[in-house]
């Protein structure tokens, strides 16, 4: 298989014969990727599925979940038996031909609905993308096409379509930036690093030309880990790590270009392997009606039995009726045959009608969500469109029962926009919207510093730090706007907030930054040195020498870190309590918060501290702990400045979304790959952690560690029997305690904890640990779970949970295209839930409950007729008619208590969503429901019966000379079914459309239309039975029979109408009274029971919890640190340990040059910097003219 485009190779040509030695691989141990060359074995494609079938695995796959339905199996075995001659009393083809329909009409709904999820890996698959040809050209080549070895040209904002070495950028020394928020859901850019021996070939013609070969591992799951060797030709081997890795789902960011290496394809990448495999779901209603069928199959061979031995009773008794009742000389009599007689007669006391029924229905209700205006979202400047999206029918129930919902952070809640939006300086805030209090704009901080006024000198001092105290890069597009390229958004916003003021970031060199005031005064600060923001640290430092020869350390961070730093004079913390009563108000609007110090530093301190610092950065032992020492010395005796506050931009609607799920008696879990402190900020935006709310956090190094802080914590709540509660607190956990707390001896435990808290936070987490926390839940407590997310990352999840909900509309559509139903913003999942979901399962519970007491209403009669027909096995019914009842006579009403019915509007289901609660128990679908139906068809049944034949005891003559026989009681009584059973069916309605007047009435009106033509058809249509004719005449003409029609169905439906008023007028539920109020015109909201109860004694026990667990002095400190940043809001987004060190990053660039003309020091690429500071200032020199930094020049 040849990797790359491009003419034969000559057979001769020693390369060749180097390749050929070179394709083995290394005792299994990984696999050899020859550059530019064939590869000696053929890898896995490029082509991913997402579909559940293909051509070959449709029939064998659609047939395994058909009949994994009991009930299908059922009717094929009845379909089957009919086919032995003699035997049937119904004949052959009733059973087999609905049958082989439904199936089709199943099997053609399932194509439709997999078709459309290959045209979406269709067109993923068909995404081009360039690729190198041995003669240096790119090719355009399909996704699908891409093989191992190729090497590709990936363009700025492109995701990437395999995993790839990274050779060559457009950015100094082979960087570029990524966006993996499609990965592990972190919103911040990260840095990747080509090789030293590769990141000069940026010319295709030079790229063509390399030689060698790739020493990788074989395909893992593992995101964060990558190990591999790149061997050119004539070279030692060269170490090659994640640094340089590309995963596919990632995108390019802020870099026209790279060259990378295919190393891994199709389901081979690390994307597709933390994915899994497309499961067949089946709905909780659908398992649970298969069990009972298993019971009414029991109940259906206990009935044949029975008359089984009635029969073979009266036959032992010398009551043989065989010679009128059969004129068949050859008749099956013994018991097994007429066993087999009355378990065909009685098989349609299980409806085989319900499967058609129940497709139709679905398959409709599905469009009524893809049609649903309240969920289309139109972003005009995105070019978004799009509907809700139901991509599997088969579901909907289940949306109404949702206990669990399972949500990624970052697309999902957030929009991965941060924006600045106000500042507190010297003790003044700058709020333009600010609601209560003094209000000042951007404008108003300008003229005070130009002015003089409200501390102009820490004015300026602020406006600086946003301009200098960053990692942003700022790039001059052809339109002459500076655009700034950031691997943290929150930086970024930052600076784009100082434009807000007039103060601009202009350019960037190795050893300073140059801005422009507000007064448009250019100002060039010289960087000396760097100290990193690392998520222990919790702030970046940056040391400069200011235009005027002064040596400033500015300094940003939480304000847990920031204040306790702060100096002991009174100019230092004279703001400090202004200031923190702003970080609250910031804190309530859901901001994200940094506090601004700033310090000015002697020069003998500072020369002094410099040598500590160099000394510390080029420690080989402890070199880590050695900086934060030697930094935190240095950030100490700090002036407050003040705070500023970044809007993580939410979805529309989504606090209040959540609210409603809480309100809902729903749990929220958040499952993220981002950050902890970001993760908790972003909880507290959304209203899923509360102020007052408790906050558990395991973080654990060990499996001993994350046994005790599970069990001190569980034991606690043990105490005060507050497990498995919903208690006021919110869980926060990581990635690396999930591999500890997931352990077989730790679930049980760890679940109990976390199904006690209101709300659970998982950050740092991967695709994997995403499905195992759902399936930790779906395991423990049975519950039905909902998956949600916008990223590949997320698909695991989506397709793990009972119901998976992909959003749709963002960058990336792989965890739409995966997950059963798809909605533009997570705002419409309220409506999903809400609204479709309680009226879908409210519909498909009364229509699964209803077609199983139609069909047992009329069927279980032929049980009655057999004590009267000496267990002969005689059909009390037509034979046409019989197959008729399903098809045509009551086949409407359950249609329209499928699409129409309803409790409640839309708005109030919104509005209400407590509501919600008695379809998430399951009320409607259950054993004891389900069995109040069958024991209400049978009392049905018996009156049904009964009554018309002791009306019929003595025998009626017509003047034609007809006499009546069981075919006028079998159509008296069909006829009272019919009228009885549609009846039934308006009563169970809770709302009335021209649909459901038209499903009833039209049904009785068709059954006497049928009985009028089928009685004048004969003999000119020979099929018919014969002694049907006249059967029309007969009934109508006959006093009983009308007798009968106006008493046996109020007598029949009097005990249901009476149960019907008492429960709506005497055990009014919430719902009732509701469904009333709105029928009535009358305000809904004094009806409404659920929503925010008191404080209750859960809260008093809990608050005792609270000071027990507190009672651990040093718990006690952490957790008080971390609840005073999440209650103040505070994250910060920054790669750390990454491909580049921040200090390194931003020494690397120049911008005052042309790209092309920069000259960018060496720095390997062989190894990734565990420290930001790996380098010493001292090493890092630039060219002949620049200075050593940390020193002064």
């Amino acid at each position: 298989m040849r990797s790359n485009v491009g003419g034969e190779e000559d057979q001769g040509n020693p390369r060749n014969a180097d390749a050929r030695a070179q394709t083995e691989e290394s005792d299994g141990q990984g696999r050899r990727i020859l550059i530019n060359l064939p590869q000696g074995q053929k890898y896995k494609s490029n082509e991913i599925s997402t579909a559940k079938y293909n051509l070959f695995t449709f029939i064998p796959k659609f047939l395994f979940e058909q009949f994994r339905r009991y009930a299908n199996i059922f009717f094929l075995c009845i379909g089957l038996l009919q086919q032995i001659p003699g035997v049937s009393p119904t004949g052959k083809y009733v059973t087999i031909v609905p049958l082989f329909v439904i199936l089709t009409i199943t099997a053609v709904k399932e194509m439709v609905e997999d078709i459309k999820r290959h045209k979406a890996d269709s067109k993923v698959n068909h995404t081009k993308v360039k690729v190198l040809t041995s003669t240096g050209e790119w090719i355009h080549k399909k996704w699908m096409e891409v093989c191992v070895g190729d090497i590709l040209n990936i363009e700025n904002s492109s995701f990437f379509p395999a995993d790839l070495i990274l050779l060559a950028s457009s950015e100094p020394q082979g960087m570029c930036y990524i966006e993996t928020a499609n990965l592990d859901g972190e919103t911040n850019l990260k840095i990747r690093s080509g090789l030293v021996c590769t990141s000069e070939l940026t010319d295709p013609k030079n790229l063509a030309r390399l030689t060698g070969q790739v020493e990788a591992e074989q395909p893992n799951r593992s995101l964060y880990e990558f190990a591999g060797n790149i061997v050119l030709s004539g070279e030692q081997a060269v170490p090659v790590s994640a640094t340089q890795l590309l995963l596919r789902g990632a995108r390019l960011r802020n870099t026209n270009w790279v060259h990378g290496l295919v190393v891994y394809t199709g389901h081979e990448s690390k994307l597709l392997m933390n994915s899994t495999k497309a499961p067949l779901k089946r709905s909780t209603v659908d398992i649970v009606t298969n069990y009972q069928i298993i019971f009414l199959f029991v109940i259906l061979v206990c009935l044949s039995l029975i008359s089984a031995i009635g029969n073979l009773v009266k036959g032992n008794n010398g009551e043989d009726h065989e010679f009128y009742i059969k004129a068949d000389s050859n008749l099956n009599n013994g018991f097994g045959w007429q066993f087999i007689t009355f378990f065909i007669l009685y098989n349609n006391l299980i409806p085989i009608s319900l499967q058609v029924t129940l497709e139709i229905v679905k398959f409709i209700q599905a469009y009524y969500m893809n049609w649903d205006e309240a969920m289309h979202y139109i972003d005009p400047e995105m070019g978004v469109d799009s509907y809700a999206l139901a991509r599997t029918s088969n579901l909907n129930e289940e949306l109404g029962q949702i206990k669990y919902v399972f949500s990624d952070k970052t697309g999902t809640l957030t929009r991965n926009v941060m924006e600045y939006k106000k500042c507190s300086v010297a003790g003044v805030m700058y709020d333009p919207e600010r609601e209560f209090g003094k209000q000042l704009g951007h404008k108003d901080l300008v003229d005070n510093l130009k002015q003089g006024t409200n501390s102009p000198e820490m004015i300026s001092d602020f406006l600086t730090l946003l301009t200098v105290c960053h990692t942003v890069i700022p790039e001059q597009g052809e339109d002459g706007v500076t655009r700034y390229n950031a691997a943290s958004p929150d930086e970024k916003a930052l600076v784009e907030g100082a434009e807000k003021y007039d103060y601009r970031f202009v350019a960037r060199r190795p050893e300073s930054v140059t801005i422009k005031t507000c007064a448009g005064k250019m100002e060039t600060y010289q960087v000396l040195n760097v100290i990193e923001f690392t998520s222990t640290r919790k702030r970046m430092s940056i040391v400069v020498k200011t235009p005027s020869g002064e040596i400033k350390l500015y300094i940003k961070g939480a304000d847990s870190v920031i204040l306790e730093r702060l100096g002991q004079n009174r100019e230092q913390r004279e703001h400090y309590d202004t200031t923190l009563n702003h970080l609250e108000e910031f804190a309530k609007c859901g901001l994200r918060t940094l506090c601004l110090g700033v310090a000015t530093i002697p020069l003998a301190q500072y020369e002094e501290w410099n040598r500590r610092w160099v000394v510390a950065s080029t420690a080989i032992n402890d070199r880590e702990e050695q900086i934060d020492e030697v930094a935190t010395s240095l950030e100490t005796n700090l002036t407050l400045i003040g705070a500023t506050a970044i809007e993580d931009k939410l979805q529309d609607q989504v606090p209040e979304t959540i609210e409603k799920l809480l309100e809902a008696n729903i749990h929220v879990w958040m499952l993220t790959g981002d950050k902890q402190e970001t993760a908790i900020n972003i909880a507290k935006s959304c209203r899923l952690h509360r102020d007052n709310s408790d906050l558990f956090i395991i973080n654990s190094r060990s499996p001993e560690e994350a046994r005790e802080e599970i069990q001190e914590q569980l034991k606690e709540l043990k105490k005060d029997g507050l497990v498995g509660k919903s208690n006021d607190i919110t869980l926060v956990t990581d990635g690396k305690s999930l591999n500890y707390t997931l352990l077989p001896d730790m679930r049980k435990d760890f679940i109990d904890l976390c199904t006690s808290c209101r709300a659970v936070v998982c950050c740092r987490v991967s695709p994997i640990q995403k499905a195992d926390m759902v399936e930790l839940v779906k395991e423990h407590t049975g519950a039905i779970t909902l998956s949600i997310g916008d990223g590949a990352n997320d698909v695991a999840m989506i397709q793990k949970a009972a119901v998976g909900v992909g959003i749709s509309g963002n960058e990336g559509l792989q965890a739409a295209n995966s997950a059963d139903f798809a909605i533009a913003q997570f705002r419409f999942l309220s409506r999903l839930l809400f609204v479709h979901g309680a009226w879908n399962y409210s519909r498909i519970s009364k229509v699964i409950l209803y077609s199983f007491y139609k069909n047992i209403t009329l069927y279980i009669i032929e049980l009655w007729f057999a004590i009267y027909n000496y267990w002969s096995g005689q059909v009390i019914y037509e034979r046409w008619t019989i197959g008729m009842y399903n098809l045509f006579f009551t086949s409407a009403p359950p249609v329209a208590l499928g699409l129409f019915d309803r409790t409640c509007t839309a708005a109030t289901r919104e509005e209400y969503p407590s509501l919600y609660h008695s379809t998430q128990k399951s009320e409607f679908f259950n054993h004891r429901e389900f069995w109040k139906w069958i024991a209400n068809s049978i009392v049905h049944s018996v009156l049904l019966f009964w009554l018309p034949q002791m009306a019929m005891y003595f025998g009626v003559s017509w003047e034609s000379g007809q006499t009546d026989g069981y075919l006028v009681l079998g159509n008296t009584v069909y006829t009272l079914v019919v009228v009885t059973t549609c009846l039934k069916a308006g009563i169970e309605m809770d709302a009335w459309t021209w649909f459901s007047h038209g499903s009833i009435w039209g049904s009785i009106a068709l059954w006497f239309l049928f009985l009028v033509i089928y009685s004048h058809i004969w003999p000119s249509a020979k099929f018919v039975a014969s002694n049907m004719a006249g059967m029309s005449e007969i009934l109508l003409s006959s006093p009983v029979f009308w007798f009968c029609l106006l008493l046996v169905p109020t007598v029949t439906l009097l005990a249901d109408v009476a149960f019907r008023a008492i429960k709506t007028t005497v055990f009014t539920t919430e719902t009732d009274k509701i469904r009333i109020a709105e029928v009535m015109n009358k305000e809904v909201a004094v009806y409404v029971e659920g929503g925010r109860r008191p404080i209750s004694e859960t809260s008093r026990l809990l608050r005792n919890v609270r000071k027990r667990f507190r009672k651990n002095k040093q718990r006690q400190e952490e957790q008080a640190t971390m609840e005073m940043d999440v209650r103040h809001g505070y994250a910060f987004s920054q790669e750390e340990a990454g491909a580049v060190s921040q200090g390194e990053y931003i020494r690397r660039y120049d911008t005052t040059r042309p790209r092309s003309t920069c000259t960018m020091p060496r720095v390997s690429g062989g190894s990734s910097p565990q420290s930001s500071h790996s380098l010493p200032p001292a090493t890092r020199s630039l060219s002949a003219h620049t200075h050593i930094p940390g020193r002064i020049v």
